[in-house]
């Protein structure tokens, strides 16, 4: 399954495109570390409201609240950071949201950037437009360790949405 596309989707995309490469020159190409985190339900099933599976009428029992787990990991061309695991003190799966997410930033990203040895006045963050992500207290943590070197929704370089 894939989001459907508007009409100007791939415009603005191009539009990225080109304001990267732009703002990049070939040895930056090397320091941009791409991140997402995902859910992944540990009930075996894909949860989605848009799947068929096989004859309507048959019945496909699944939990209302199935258990799982989000993590985030970030990928660059000097290794993978994380798994990170958002989860409360018992272990159980959290919700990523505007504290927990800034949270991760300093206990996670921050001490394996210095690390690994990574100058981050080098090196371009990217991340999607999640509400958790754009909040005033995450842009605040990112531009204090990337600067001006911030791709999201909200960020110094505008991520596309889709």
């Amino acid at each position: 399954m894939v989001q459907a596309l508007n009409d100007q989707d791939n415009v603005h995309g191009k539009t990225f495109c080109e304001v990267l490469l732009n703002a990049l020159d070939n040895d930056d190409l090397n320091h941009v570390l791409m991140t997402d985190e995902a859910n992944f339900h540990l009930c075996g099933n894909v949860i989605s409201q848009h799947s068929l599976l096989g004859n309507p009428r048959d019945i496909h029992q699944k939990p209302l609240y199935s258990e799982k787990v989000i993590f985030w990991c970030g990928v660059a061309s000097f290794g993978v950071i994380g798994p990170y695991f958002f989860e409360d003190e018992a272990g159980r799966a959290v919700t990523v949201n505007s504290a927990r997410y800034p949270e991760m930033l300093h206990t996670l990203l921050e001490p394996e950037l210095q690390r690994l040895g990574v100058e981050t006045q080098n090196l371009w963050f990217q991340q999607d437009g999640a509400t958790a992500h754009t909040a005033r207290t995450a842009m605040r943590v990112l531009n204090e360790m990337f600067s001006v070197r911030v791709i999201s929704r909200r960020g110094n370089t505008e991520w596309p949405a889709r």
